[in-house]
């Protein structure tokens, strides 16, 4: 697909957070405010970029610039005149002369280059001056013809702006997805060339959402929202009496684009905020694996949640009793009911003795579960649209050897952080049988689909231990979008943009 932006070009005036006015007398020199965060989105954005200044230019403000430019892999192209005919030549020499336009971001300020541009295939992106703001920012790039200069307000609204220009300049058939999600695990999708601001091979443009600017206005010129709903937990309270879904609080922004995209049809939520909510809630999930029964067969391996138990005291008076009652024999392994989004849902606990329970210092409500014994072999599975993928990983050690490891501390709990570390053999740390022998990968594909139609997500993950003597196949943990990058880029990738692409056209045509 061409003729979107080819090239995109952060003039110095736009960038550094001093007037820039040509007479080398700076005495310092810093970045204006949305600058360092431009930068970051324009680095995996498989768009060429680059930094241009002027030659009269501090020795500060020139170091600082080529410093970012050296941090985030862009080109620096020095101005040698008042006019732009040099930076016309350098990008064309740099960058090609493919179908297309370049973009350049300039402050409004910095009229004359501005006006050397008009007619050349280039866009202008002014940055208007504090006090001239205007609140048709965003809608700019959408007018039925594209304008050759487009106003902000902010350097934030640039990969809004360069996205709607490649929707505008390519056609309808490209779709704009906004994301939203924690800065690591972004910056994590980006580096792998998730997040193209470029159209991907199936005609996707994606577009990191954000909170500086009015939630409203993005969510009328995108298509799609693809968000991690967990990282934007900010409490989540639990008890017998309550249902889950009530006791967690989202921050405002999350709160806000709720709203927004409720009352926006046409833009579709990858995946629905409520379709969330089960996977939050560890007991919920567990209760959903009973389902996975139907898909048994005589003859063939079992596929199964493990036994659990619920409480909301581990002081109980008939605690052995329940246990039992459960099918759970110890060791067993203990984890909050909340499930992901605040600071205590990965600490665990693996208990030997039930007297121990009385003690616990795990997080209430909380979820005792059967530890399978699975020579120390897991199998995480993660499906994308109508693909499944898996990856074999190293695990916690069957129950001798964790009695073993108990020993040295008088068979106290094992506590951990399950994001952090797992308790392990160190002596024989490499003994877990990281093949796929024995897997029935047929059956836990089956699990894999019953899965995504139950909950009705498109992308998730689940990890599968198979138990050693009966070779059930149980699914221990489920979650939403999980990073899957053990599969390699160049397979997980597309099948990522697929399954996206295939969420947004099912939308369109349900709601037509």
């Amino acid at each position: 697909m061409g003729g979107g932006v080819k090239g995109i070009v952060l003039d110095a005036s736009a960038l550094l957070a001093a007037a820039v006015d040509g007479d080398g007398n700076g005495s310092s020199a810093s970045l204006r405010p949305g600058a360092e965060y431009l930068l970051r989105k324009l680095r995996y954005s498989k768009i060429p970029t680059g930094i241009s200044y002027a030659e009269s230019l501090s020795a500060l403000e020139v170091n600082l610039l080529q410093d970012k430019a050296k941090l985030f892999s862009f080109n620096c192209f020095v101005l040698k005149s008042s006019t732009t005919d040099d930076l016309v030549q350098e990008t064309s020499l740099a960058w090609g002369d493919n179908e297309g336009s370049f973009m350049y971001i300039i402050s409004d300020y910095k009229k004359e280059p501005f006006l050397s541009l008009n007619n050349t295939n280039w866009v202008t992106v002014m940055l208007r001056s504090p006090g001239q703001e205007s609140d048709n920012d965003v809608k700019c790039a959408t007018r039925s013809e594209i304008p050759s200069t487009v106003f902000i307000n902010k350097l934030e609204e640039v990969p809004f702006t360069i996205c709607l220009f490649n929707k505008k300049a390519i056609g309808k058939e490209v779709l704009v997805v906004g994301y939203l999600m924690k800065p690591s695990r972004e910056e994590d999708f980006s580096k792998r060339g998730a997040f193209p601001l470029t159209p991907t091979q199936n005609g996707l443009v994606f577009v990191p959402l954000n909170y500086e600017l009015p939630i409203s206005s993005q969510i009328e010129n995108i298509d799609g929202v693809l968000h991690k709903a967990t990282d934007e937990i900010i409490a989540a309270e639990m008890s017998s009496s309550s249902d889950f879904a009530n006791g967690v609080v989202f921050t405002k922004g999350m709160q806000e684009l709720q709203r927004c995209t409720e009352c926006h049809p046409n833009c579709s939520v990858i995946d629905p905020f409520n379709n969330i909510h089960p996977i939050l809630d560890r007991l919920k999930i567990q209760q959903l694996l009973y389902g996975l029964e139907n898909l048994n067969s005589e003859g063939h391996p079992k596929i199964r949640g493990p036994h659990f138990l619920k409480l909301n005291s581990f002081g109980e008076s008939q605690l052995e009793k329940r246990l039992a009652d459960a099918k759970l024999c110890l060791p067993t392994i203990v984890k909050p009911q909340v499930a992901c989004g605040v600071a205590d849902a990965h600490s665990m606990a693996i208990v030997f003795k039930v007297d121990d329970f009385k003690d616990l210092n795990v997080p209430l409500p909380a979820v005792v579960q059967e530890y399978v014994d699975h020579s120390s072999t897991l199998y995480k599975f993660y499906v994308l649209g109508k693909k499944v993928f898996y990856a074999v990983k190293k695990s916690t050690p069957n129950a001798d050897t964790l009695i073993k490891l108990s020993d040295g501390n008088g068979f106290k709990p094992l506590l951990f952080d399950s994001l952090k570390s797992l308790p392990i053999d160190k002596e024989n740390a490499h003994s877990g049988d990281t093949s796929n022998k024995g897997i029935d990968l047929q059956l836990v594909t089956d699990a894999a689909n019953w899965l995504k139609r139950t909950l009705d997500l498109t992308i998730l993950g689940f990890d599968v231990v198979i138990q050693e003597g009966t070779g059930d196949h149980v699914v221990v943990d489920v979650n939403y979008l999980p990073s899957f990058k053990e599969v390699p880029d160049d397979i997980a990738i597309p099948a990522f943009w697929e399954a996206i692409r295939d969420k947004l056209d099912l939308s369109s045509t349900s709601a037509s």
